[in-house]
């Protein structure tokens, strides 16, 4: 039997055609928590050269708050790389092949990706150049790391799956390169210099990476410092300045400072930023006056509703929501 089917015009069947496909497209992939929350908060204590995981409900961070700690030591594998730990300076949680890990990256040069919570060995670990300032860390999909470092002012991509200490990576130059955040929806790995917003292809083989520059956003105001993704808002990344915090439209580079909270967070020397988000809470370092180390501070300020944390003695340089985000 043959079906009669009306003349229409041909724009109207293309269209016709292009929604039905749409209609049936699956839905961009977001990143997505493992776990549900409720969410612990982790801080890079340059005081006392720790990683240290905190319970946010309690209000007295002096005695009892302190859930885990972590640094690297000759018993737990790191006998080679105890010279290259001092200043950590980032932590996540990270979700890969149904285990989680601890991503950690430090002044003195190392970078790791540490199982959580057993902290002992490493899923992958290397001495990334003491002198290039390593800042922050992502576990990319099928097993691989990319590394920024500031100083260095590049980004490299390490070959992390061909084992737990191999040395090879592909890299790119990013001045004063700092955030670095693997973005589902994009399929990009999202990067943070003193001048701009980078998305950064990723393609090769695991065993030989390759990096190119996708997209690229001019900062409204300089010295970019903090990059993290915003949990119900796939389209925006948070990036902090060193005068300003904004959420970016990552399609089209417009900076927005009229977000829920801006009042508060949106002001100088933002060092970290994050949401938690299962709640929408935000948490945020800044550099304190007074404190010992002049880049970090012994408060953690929370944002809508607002509070804050202090860790006695602590110097703080960068607090997130302890999310295990898949990798």
């Amino acid at each position: 039997m043959r079906l009669s089917v009306p003349h229409l015009p041909v724009l109207t069947v293309v269209f016709t055609a292009i929604t039905l496909i749409s209609s049936f497209a699956p839905a961009p992939a977001v990143a997505q928590p493992v776990s549900a929350g409720p969410y612990d908060i982790v801080v890079t204590d340059q005081a006392s050269d720790r990683i240290i995981v905190l319970d946010p409900d309690d209000a007295d961070w002096t005695s009892g708050a302190e859930k885990w700690a972590w640094r690297p030591t000759a018993a737990e594998g790191f006998g080679d790389l105890t010279d290259n730990w001092g200043l950590p300076d980032e932590a996540k949680l990270r979700h890969h092949d149904g285990r989680r890990y601890l991503l950690t990256t430090d002044s003195y040069g190392l970078a790791a990706v540490v199982p959580y919570p057993s902290g002992r060995g490493s899923y992958w670990a290397a001495d990334v150049g003491r002198a290039d300032n390593a800042h922050s860390i992502e576990l990319l999909p099928g097993g691989n790391v990319a590394v920024t470092a500031s100083t260095g002012g590049w980004v490299r991509v390490y070959t992390a799956s061909q084992g737990r200490r191999s040395a090879a990576y592909a890299q790119l130059p990013l001045a004063g390169a700092h955030g670095a955040v693997w973005d589902p929806a994009t399929r990009l790995l999202w990067t943070l210099g003193d001048h701009e917003l980078v998305g950064l292809r990723i393609g090769g083989t695991r065993a030989d990476p390759t990096i190119s520059r996708a997209i690229a956003h001019p900062l409204p105001t300089d010295w970019g410092h903090d990059l993290q993704l915003v949990p119900h808002r796939p389209d925006r990344l948070w990036v902090t300045t060193g005068t300003r915090v904004y959420q970016v439209d990552k399609a089209t580079g417009t900076f927005h400072s009229d977000y829920a909270g801006a009042e508060t967070i949106d002001v100088a020397g933002v060092k970290s930023v994050t949401t938690n988000p299962a709640t929408g809470q935000v948490i945020t370092t800044r550099s304190e006056p007074g404190n010992p180390c002049s880049w970090c501070t012994s408060t953690v300020r929370l944002h809508r509703p607002t509070d804050s944390r202090t860790l006695p003695g602590g110097q703080i340089y960068k607090a997130r929501w302890w999310v295990d985000y898949a990798g």
